[in-house]
């Protein structure tokens, strides 16, 4: 089974674009495992509406742990699973918090592991540099980690908002011979062209 994992800075849209993309694959309810720092392992029978409320805050680091999702995707005339793995966010420097360290440490192992990588960056947020989400060095260092894999993309989120589209014509200028994708993960647009892309990839 193939391993997505969605990776990028904190308040991204990680989460929500996880729950979202799984619904928009078709998924009605999923169990979503969550492992910590230490290896241990928690699942939840959810529905997207509930994880949205429960798993998405506007606060930075929100997500401490891995979530992750295995959906059934069809492929030619089966179907194959792929786990779906949302993350940690990063952040530029060294955050004080020992447990946000771990995570953090969790998350790259889990870019090491992983078949697909879904590295989000957010659009809006660009030349705003006093946001925790705005483009720092550590996207660049993902960037330059994360292409040496087959499966790499962008995707720019959050589309939905102003400065958005200035935003996303510095991605494509900084990230130049990167595959990117605009999206909104809240609105679900751009989602058609990730699953292709997923898809390819499995």
């Amino acid at each position: 089974m193939k391993r997505c994992a969605i990776i990028g800075k904190t308040n991204v849209g990680k989460t929500l674009f996880l729950i979202n993309f799984a619904e928009y694959l078709g998924v009605k309810s999923f169990n979503i495992e969550f492992v910590n720092n230490t290896g241990s392992k928690t699942s939840e029978k959810i529905i997207p509406q509930t994880a949205v409320s429960y798993l998405v805050d506007k606060n930075p680091h929100k997500t401490r742990c891995l979530q992750s999702i295995i959906i059934n995707v069809p492929v030619g005339k089966g179907k194959k699973k792929i786990k779906i793995v949302d993350t940690s966010g990063f952040i530029d420097g060294i955050h004080p918090n020992i447990e946000i360290r771990k995570a953090i440490s969790q998350t790259l192992t889990t870019v090491r592991d992983s078949d697909i990588i879904l590295h989000i960056i957010d659009a809006s947020a660009v030349k705003n540099k006093d946001l925790p989400s705005s483009m720092g060095e550590v996207d660049y260092q993902i960037a330059q980690f994360a292409q040496l894999k087959k499966s790499y993309a962008i995707l720019a989120n959050k589309m939905d908002l102003p400065g958005a589209n200035e935003g996303f014509e510095k991605i494509k200028q900084e990230f130049s011979g990167n595959l990117i994708f605009p999206i909104s993960a809240l609105h679900k647009t751009g989602f058609k062209e990730v699953k292709i892309f997923v898809m390819h990839n499995i």
